[in-house]
């Protein structure tokens, strides 16, 4: 028996309705922006750079100023702030300028936020906000898995002191071979995105350098949100892994027992203060160089972190100055570019270091 020419429709509108209700990804809107700041801090030193710290502070912004019909979004990024390290140096700096980006591929399109040192690179600072847990993408070049879709992120400007995010976490590894040297990086990243648009709110990278000689140091850059044109969902603080103790008695020797290391803490925190500060006493000067933003996968070819400032010492000990004899005038390399230079020379005329 044929059926009826309707019997069919109930399913028909039933497919339709669901596909319906499948959520869309956000789109940016001209005005969307948000705010934030950013501390970046070397330490950990080992082998030459032990004793090395370096830390700076940044406030940003990106801002979403058009979008066009195939979904290509222009922007602007301005950020700058303030870096210095442990040998007495410091300095400002800055950056701004404009770009585009797609929000159905999440490529940056044409240009970026100064990410550099990347083929074809994914945003780090929009993501699709339909993914659930157990999906993956790509922020720049790393491969980003979502932990949560329900994350309470720290955030001092809601009203309960936490806002709910997408939870991403990636891992990976590259060469950094810049004016530091070459190293073996290693490095995880945990961002934190509104799941309303898929915009940052947040993330913690962090970094481990070290070469085949034992040097290397430990890099972290933390981003927090502090304000934004798109509206955050507060959220309820996250559940402590353990509950507090109960009886006096085992208070008291939780606080005892928490006194004495509060002591042996600062007596080690005082030596360690003391010698690295005879430990800095010999080392050369540094420029910061280490770049900012650094966190990078690329497995075909090392990133390039822009050219060099004329000079740009490392905390690795000097070798000694050795003199060449050419033609009775006595010459000496330079101590920073190698270039050959008369023994009565101030600074070097290739790359203006000063000879001594």
């Amino acid at each position: 028996m044929s059926p009826p020419p309707f019997a069919f429709l109930p399913v028909v509108l039933l497919v339709l309705s669901s596909g319906a209700a499948v959520p869309l990804s956000y789109v940016p809107h001209p005005g969307d922006k948000f705010v934030y700041t950013e501390t970046i801090q070397v330490s950990n030193g080992t082998g030459n750079y032990t004793g090395y710290t370096e830390v700076d502070h940044y406030t940003g912004n990106i801002a979403v100023t058009a979008v066009a019909a195939n979904l290509t979004v222009s922007a602007s990024y301005a950020a700058s702030g303030n870096w210095s390290n442990n040998q007495g140096q410091s300095g400002p700096w800055a950056e701004k300028g404009t770009f585009s980006f797609s929000a159905s591929t999440y490529h940056y399109v044409q240009g970026s936020d100064n990410q550099t040192g990347y083929v074809d690179p994914y945003t780090w600072f929009f993501m699709d906000n339909t993914l659930v847990s157990g999906q993956s993408f790509y922020s720049l070049n790393t491969h980003m898995d979502v932990v949560s879709t329900n994350y309470s992120f720290p955030m001092a400007s809601s009203s309960t002191g936490y806002v709910k995010t997408i939870f991403a976490e990636g891992n990976g590894s590259y060469q950094r071979n810049d004016s530091y040297g070459v190293f073996d990086a290693s490095y995880n990243w945990k961002e934190y995105y509104d799941p309303g648009t898929g915009f940052i709110v947040g993330y913690r990278y962090t970094e481990t350098d070290r070469d085949a000689g034992g040097n290397g140091f430990t890099y972290t850059d933390d981003l927090t949100d502090t304000s934004t044109t798109f509206s955050l969902t507060p959220a309820a603080a996250p559940t402590s892994p353990s509950s507090p103790s109960q009886g006096g008695g085992s208070a008291g020797n939780e606080l005892v027992i928490a006194m004495v290391l509060l002591v042996v803490a600062v007596v080690v925190i005082v030596i360690i203060a003391v010698l690295l500060k005879r430990r800095s006493q010999g080392q050369p000067k540094m420029d910061r160089n280490i770049p900012r933003h650094a966190h990078v996968e690329v497995p075909t070819q090392a990133p390039s972190y822009g050219p060099p400032a004329p000079v740009r010492l490392t905390p690795a000990d000097q070798p000694a100055v050795q003199q060449i004899v050419i033609r009775e005038t006595v010459k000496v390399p330079c101590r920073f570019c190698g270039t050959l230079i008369d023994s009565i020379d101030t600074s070097c005329p290739k790359c203006g270091a000063p000879r001594t």
